[in-house]
């Protein structure tokens, strides 16, 4: 399931019921995956090995024991630079779901809050041990009581590096023009749309357009485009689409489109992630 031609990567995913966590363990050699980013956060441990990413233009490395914890939006790619490769394991949460669940278990909780971690990557023990405790007993499909504890746990703990902001914080500083297009593309997500009419939704040339963008959000809108229906997918494949209903549905051309920009970016074919988060009927 990895986008590499290395036999040795691989991929395991489940998805929790009752919390919607994502859980996710693999091992890369090599590249891993392109840059990409998800509506949900992420939270993992490096297992084994050196996992070299990139958050924006800043190079992280992870190695065994140190945590890495990144925010919904937050472009990222990976690579593993040295032999042997790295393994990995990772929770993905959902905001909304993290709102709910920190508004219940913390008294004074700011209005319209989000979380914003304070550093990409933490050596705090005392987290990687939260992180790898909630990991296993979710994936590992523990007794609710267990799974409810271990998530409560890793919550107390994620907030010790986190901090309180509004939600219209979220947004980047950016040019006019970027935010127009970026608003275009998240209201015609599944349209053929070009650069030129995108430009001229936005009221610039191309050229301006594609620089202004990409310095404002990391990507270029071709490259923003097929993340944007990317995560629609993600969402339509969990709800029990079919691949191919789902490509058609986000506007890629054909199964086999979404198919390939699926495992880019997240290392799995979409049937094996349906077959993983299809919610019960």
């Amino acid at each position: 399931m990895s986008v590499s031609s290395n036999s040795e990567n691989w991929v395991r995913f489940a998805r929790d019921r009752d919390t919607g966590i994502e859980t996710i363990r693999a091992h890369f050699e090599g590249h891993a995956y392109d840059p990409h980013w998800h509506d949900t956060y992420a939270v993992g441990v490096t297992e084994q090995g050196v996992q070299r990413f990139h958050v924006g233009r800043v190079r992280h490395e992870s190695v065994p024991g140190r945590a890495m914890l990144l925010e919904p939006g937050q472009v990222h790619d990976g690579l593993g630079p040295v032999p042997g490769g790295f393994t990995y394991r990772l929770l993905y949460l959902d905001p909304h779901w993290l709102r709910a669940e920190l508004s219940r278990l913390f008294e004074q909780v700011p209005a319209h809050f989000e979380l914003s971690f304070a550093a990409t990557l933490c050596d705090d023990r005392r987290v990687t041990r939260a992180i790898g405790e909630a990991f296993e007993a979710l994936q590992d499909g523990e007794m609710r009581m267990l799974r409810q504890t271990a998530v409560d746990r890793l919550l107390a703990r994620l907030t010790d590096h986190a901090r309180w902001r509004t939600a219209p914080e979220r947004l980047p500083m950016a040019a006019p023009a970027a935010q127009r297009a970026r608003e275009y593309l998240h209201a015609h997500l599944a349209e053929d749309i070009g650069l030129d009419h995108l430009a001229a939704a936005a009221g610039v040339d191309r050229f301006r357009l594609s620089r202004s963008f990409k310095a404002a959000f990391g990507v270029p809108p071709h490259a923003y485009l097929v993340q944007l229906r990317l995560v629609r997918a993600r969402r339509l494949l969990a709800a029990g689409g079919s691949p191919a209903e789902v490509a058609a549905a986000v506007g890629f051309a054909d199964q086999s489109h979404l198919g390939r920009w699926f495992r880019r970016a997240y290392a799995m074919t979409p049937a094996y992630y349906r077959r993983r988060t299809k919610l019960p009927d």
